[in-house]
């Protein structure tokens, strides 16, 4: 019985380590697509509502939630901008370096007064930035979202969009994205919830609140 100690000892010494991993291990996500190894963001140079540039400078010690769209849009953008203006405190909570950006995939249409204007609806500590096609095509698809304009000749053109929302970390490296809910005969939203949720548990794997 002797010989039969230590080997007892060491798994049961095995068996406390593993429990304790697990048990203090952060929960991964439930819903978010979550990159473990945040993805870099490509150098682009986009112009905000104030008429400053916005570039990845602006992304750096902030968590930002962003989300493209245009101010003619009549459902996903103003439901999805409503959304966050409701949970926006609780995310500030969570994280106080927090801050939304509302980027416009209509530079002919969007001027900066009407962007400027369109956030502030919203929340006055909306971000809005917007800049051409040829430089907002490739950022977007750098994101892993799409746009596109459909009967762009006519004059209340409707732009095809993603209603989902970006995430991207402190270091400027997407982070993850909260994907939408798709129901037959409803806007597509992301669930503030859900996001809310799934925020902090990003948090807590990152290990970084700053």
């Amino acid at each position: 019985m002797m010989k039969l100690r230590y080997p007892l000892i060491f798994l049961l010494l095995t068996s406390c380590l593993i429990f304790a991993f697990y048990v203090t291990r952060p929960e991964m996500p439930e819903h978010a697509d979550y990159y473990p190894a945040a993805r870099d963001i490509n150098d682009f140079s986009f112009t905000d509502a104030d008429n400053q540039p916005f570039t990845p400078a602006n992304l750096l010690g902030h968590w930002t939630f962003l989300f493209v769209g245009y101010t003619f849009c009549p459902d996903i953008c103003p439901t999805t901008m409503a959304d966050l203006r409701s949970i926006y405190g609780e995310l500030k909570q969570l994280a106080p370096n927090s801050q939304v950006v509302f980027v416009s995939a209509d530079p002919q249409r969007d001027t900066l007064e009407r962007l400027k204007t369109y956030t502030a609806f919203f929340n006055p500590e909306f971000k809005a930035v917007t800049a051409d096609h040829d430089k907002l095509f490739p950022f977007v698809r750098n994101l892993g979202l799409i746009y596109s304009i459909a009967n762009q000749g006519e004059k209340d053109y409707l732009i095809d969009h993603s209603a989902s929302i970006v995430l991207i970390n402190p270091k400027g490296k997407l982070q993850g994205v909260f994907r939408p809910q798709v129901a037959p005969g409803q806007v597509p939203r992301v669930q503030m919830a859900t996001l809310l949720s799934d925020f902090s548990r990003i948090l807590k794997l990152s290990g970084n609140r700053e």
